[in-house]
């Protein structure tokens, strides 16, 4: 899939107010500065789509993006560490988990985890409540520019038999990413168009 529109739509805080369009929404989702903007930008190549920040906690709300005309990029805040009050951090925590339990337009959630680090017990908990709650997802390990592919292939290997000892049965499915290489880009816009073609098949 080649991406020829990627335009800005609304940013809210509240799940009913998000856009009723009946196309299939993607979100992406992740720890504070795990470089989820950068691949947005990357994905659709535009280079200041979401902002980016040196910051950790700068994406506070539930920001909409209509891509192509026909399905919707959800750019969500991270989880775990911010720079925010703890009152704040209460309410994003909030509309998070509201947006993944009644957002009915969602097909596919993307967990983003920085292929750097071992599984960490944030990520991790977080995946076993969107399983818990059946809501499906992908793992997007970033920052793969700054491994081996050795080491890229040993780090996946350890978090995948992590999920699978102590969440799942089987692994989600994952990809392999790196913004600043626009590595897997082409096989995760690939994905999208499949799960797109699905969708507005079952349409008609």
């Amino acid at each position: 899939m080649k991406i020829t529109s990627a335009e800005f739509v609304m940013s809210n805080a509240h799940v009913e107010k998000c856009p009723k369009d009946p196309i299939p929404e993607y979100a992406f989702i992740g720890r504070s500065n795990v470089g989820k903007s950068s691949l947005i930008n990357m994905l659709t190549s535009k280079k200041s789509l979401a902002k980016t920040s040196g910051r950790p906690g700068k994406t506070q709300l539930i920001n909409h993006f209509k891509i192509n005309q026909n399905w919707f990029l959800v750019d969500l805040p991270g989880y775990g560490y911010a720079r925010v009050s703890k009152k704040d951090k209460k309410t994003f925590q909030k509309y998070i988990t509201e947006y993944f339990l009644k957002r009915t337009q969602l097909v596919c959630a993307f967990v983003l985890v920085d292929i750097r680090h071992e599984p960490q017990p944030v990520d991790l908990d977080f995946m076993r409540w969107m399983g818990e709650n059946e809501i499906p997802f992908c793992i997007i390990f970033t920052k793969a520019d700054k491994l081996k592919p050795a080491v890229i292939e040993a780090n996946t290997k350890a978090y995948n038999d992590k999920l699978t000892e102590e969440i799942f049965e089987i692994a989600p499915e994952h990809f392999i990413t790196s913004s600043s290489k626009h590595l897997g880009k082409e096989e995760l816009l690939g994905y999208i168009h499949t799960i797109n073609e699905q969708f507005f098949k079952a349409q008609k």
